[in-house]
């Protein structure tokens, strides 16, 4: 018996990626200056290490607080600042990659210190396919996906609180000044 073929049925015919050279993806590597990763990879990466810095500050100050040495500024901002170090260097880390994602030497990071210009890494979409810093970065994962979104929530939430807080603040004194004048 010879099978029937269904000519409805989807192509099984195998096709090859749309862009040139390397098909596949480069594995992520985290703290290393070569290799490539996307926009949101790069916000999500950032975010998170920012959220990491702040719980370990927080901590920190808990633990010189109850060590009672929460007067000594001298010693918080030594050790704040030997806690921001991994910080900033895995930030000047992602930063290249993603620079290598644009197709840009790392170097071009030094452009993130002026102002508004860091928004290139955030907007500008890196290259198709690969570039002559390796193969395309794999693909985001939700995990990802949400970590990027946190950042544009985050900003949010914080110019809603920066504009209602002084405003409730202002209700809360117009209220207990009403209070007062009426017997």
């Amino acid at each position: 018996m010879t099978e029937m073929t269904n000519p409805y049925a989807a192509p099984r015919a195998t096709v090859a990626d749309v862009y040139e050279g390397d098909a596949g993806v480069q594995p992520v590597k985290l703290w290393s200056a070569k290799g490539r990763i996307g926009r949101a990879r790069f916000l999500a990466y950032t975010m998170f290490s920012y959220i990491i810095f702040i719980v370990a500050a927080t901590l920190l100050g808990f633990i010189l607080g109850i060590a009672g040495l929460g007067r000594s500024e001298g010693l918080i901002v030594a050790l704040t600042f030997l806690l921001a170090i991994p910080y900033f260097v895995f930030y000047v880390l992602t930063g290249i990659q993603r620079s290598h994602d644009m197709d840009w030497s790392g170097w071009m990071l030094f452009l993130a210190l002026i102002p508004l210009v860091a928004l290139i890494w955030i907007f500008k979409s890196g290259t198709k396919g690969s570039n002559r810093f390796g193969a395309p970065p794999p693909p985001n994962t939700t995990g990802v996906l949400i970590g990027a979104w946190l950042l544009p929530v985050i900003v949010g939430l914080g110019i809603v609180a920066a504009i209602a807080l002084p405003a409730y603040q202002g209700y809360v004194t117009r209220a207990k000044a009403a209070q007062v004048e009426r017997p």
